[in-house]
């Protein structure tokens, strides 16, 4: 089975390349010369301890965290910021979910279209779509704190945005068996749609639904990424050309 049938081409910049990432936090290495591609169409997890890097990763990405070496491309374009990440394409969803407590679960969904100039007269149909397919249709109107937990209103908010790069930090932890489903089908529909989904994740039911699985131990991947570097090598003169990288043993290593 090919993992969404990725042909990796030296013309077709991957979603999203990470080189090399090194990030301190002080005398704390968060990420030690991490490496990751992730190419439109996948649904990779992110595993490791608490602590391990996960979400230094994620923001990293998300142009929240500034690496003291390597370099973040996403479609082909660097990110160094927030504004290169949004205008990139970017969305995160946040560990906490990261919600506006005097907001109705509508309007923090709703704020971020309007902020990233959705037109008004399609951002309310929008919001209202992205809360119905993570079950909050019928609550949309209740304020956040009213709901059980605002994690499937900040997965809402970020789909909602329909971006290119889809970044989950424990997009499960507060959800029970059968919103934590309904949370991992609609990050495998985005990816279906076209999207790269990374997901950082403790939780191995959730790892086992992406298309492949990356380790991070104390800030180094304990499971180099194999996509990486048949990145690199295809955009090398030398060997330029089209690879379709299969659900091999190696790419399952992580699991």
């Amino acid at each position: 089975m090919t993992v969404s049938a990725h042909a990796v081409s030296p013309d077709a910049a991957p979603a999203v390349a990470c080189t090399g990432l090194v990030v301190r936090f002080g005398a704390t290495t968060a990420l030690d010369a991490v490496d990751l591609v992730v190419h439109p169409g996948e649904l990779v997890a992110v595993t490791g301890h608490s602590g391990a890097g996960k979400s230094t990763l994620l923001s990293v990405v998300a142009g929240i965290v500034t690496p003291d070496a390597g370099d973040v491309l996403v479609g082909g374009r660097p990110v160094a910021g927030v504004a290169e990440a949004v205008e990139a394409g970017v969305a995160l969803i946040p560990q906490g979910n990261g919600l506006a407590a005097m907001l109705t679960a509508r309007e923090n969904v709703l704020v971020p279209l309007l902020a990233r100039g959705v037109a008004p007269e399609d951002a309310p149909a929008r919001a209202a779509a992205a809360l119905d397919s993570v079950g909050l249709g019928e609550v949309f109107s209740h304020l956040v704190e009213e709901l059980s937990g605002g994690q499937r209103v900040a997965v809402a908010r970020a789909l909602a945005l329909d971006c290119l790069v889809l970044l989950a930090d424990e997009p499960t932890s507060e959800l029970d068996h059968t919103n934590r489903e309904v949370v991992l089908r609609r990050l495998r529909a985005r990816a279906s749609q076209g999207a790269a989904v990374v997901m950082a994740t403790h939780d191995p039911e959730a790892a086992a639904a992406a298309d492949r699985v990356v380790h991070l131990d104390d800030g180094a991947l304990t499971t180099p990424d194999v996509v990486h570097s048949i990145y690199l090598r295809t955009t090398q003169p030398a060997s330029r050309g089209w690879l379709e990288c299969t659900k091999s043993s190696s790419w399952g290593a992580g699991r």
